[in-house]
């Protein structure tokens, strides 16, 4: 079943209204989310009540400061999509502009939580910040809770084992991919990293040199490490539970060519499928190696050659059992 995303609060089904909220960013939907997730499906299930997520859109670092875009690990569609794989029962993005940035906390809490979903329990993180100037904290909810008549769980930094451990946090995810450390990523994510997006065109070099890719352009801002990859593709539109076409992405400006354009390019092994137009879920399982430039096409060949044959390497070998539950999903083909 399909979770239901709604761009406001007002006007949302009655069947929804009176729930349990989790609210914030979640941008990745990573371990510690998922402990939010948790707690308000826990809390949603002893009250009877459905369970959902409020966050907003654009991301507020990009709407303060436009001119420098944010690396999203999870832009709304497949947020969503995360979201859906985890039960969640539906979505509310709040469209942040002018208008919300301004209000007060005691005023988002009035319009959004008490008047919009007349929600019965929130449940956010300890470091949340909301309203006006980021007065708004879990100490401000509490009270208004208390005035309103809803309770809230503030959930404390999630990690693996508690003291002498970082947070979980979307901040060190992106620092890892951007150093092409993305097993750590997956580690913190809780499933390997998913580039989601629509095959366009590029200028075809690829299929000259015997190894056509897909080209997809990443959101500005998206910047994982410069080069090769072990990856797993699925067409986003294909039943769920179809197995993954196994794949060795690039992501770069192909330097030896001098092209000046940056995309992720993506080369399935054994497939000779037409993609464009198609919108795709790359996972990234390891990296190869970084960016290089390379003194002829051949030698490029040789080594892309090279290249795939590590990554039938990585993806032939055992990765165990999914320790978390939406690497289950990913494993599973059911994202």
């Amino acid at each position: 079943m399909r979770m239901p995303v709604h761009n406001q609060s007002r006007n949302v089904p009655s069947p929804l209204r009176g729930g349990v909220v989790a609210i914030g960013n979640f941008d990745g939907l990573h371990r510690g989310h998922q402990t939010l997730l948790h707690v308000a499906r826990e809390e949603a299930s002893r009250r009877g009540k459905a369970h959902g997520i409020l966050t907003f859109e654009p991301h507020p670092r990009s709407f303060f400061k436009p001119e420098e875009p944010v690396f999203r690990l999870t832009p709304p569609a497949l947020k969503a999509r995360l979201a859906n794989a985890l039960d969640v029962g539906f979505l509310v993005n709040l469209t942040f502009d002018h208008d919300l940035s301004s209000q007060s906390p005691e005023g988002f809490v009035l319009e959004h939580l008490v008047q919009g979903l007349g929600v019965s329990h929130v449940v956010t993180g300890y470091d949340f910040h909301f309203g006006k100037g980021r007065k708004g904290n879990p100490d401000t909810l509490r009270a208004m809770g208390k005035l309103h008549g809803f309770d809230v769980t503030v959930v404390e930094q999630v990690t693996d084992d508690g003291d002498g451990h970082s947070p979980f946090a979307s901040s060190s995810i992106r620092s890892a991919l951007n150093r092409g450390h993305v097993r750590n990523a997956a580690h913190e994510l809780g499933y390997d990293w998913i580039v989601m997006g629509e095959v366009v065109h590029g200028d075809k070099r690829g299929r000259t040199i015997g190894f056509p890719t897909a080209n997809i352009i990443l959101d500005p801002g998206a910047e994982p490490y410069r080069g090769i990859y072990a990856v797993e593709v699925r067409d986003a539109a294909a039943p769920l539970g179809q197995a993954p076409w196994q794949g060795a992405a690039y992501f770069g400006d192909r330097p030896t060519f001098n092209t000046n354009r940056t995309f992720l390019e993506v080369y399935l092994l054994d497939q000779d499928i037409d993609l464009y137009g198609r919108t795709l879920m790359v996972s990234f399982v390891d990296q190869v190696r970084g960016d290089k430039t390379f003194s002829s096409v051949g030698a490029l060949v040789d080594q892309m050659n090279v290249d795939c044959a590590r990554v039938r390497d990585i993806l032939s070998a055992p990765r165990g059992d999914a320790e978390y539950p939406l690497a289950q999903l990913q494993q599973r083909g059911m994202i």
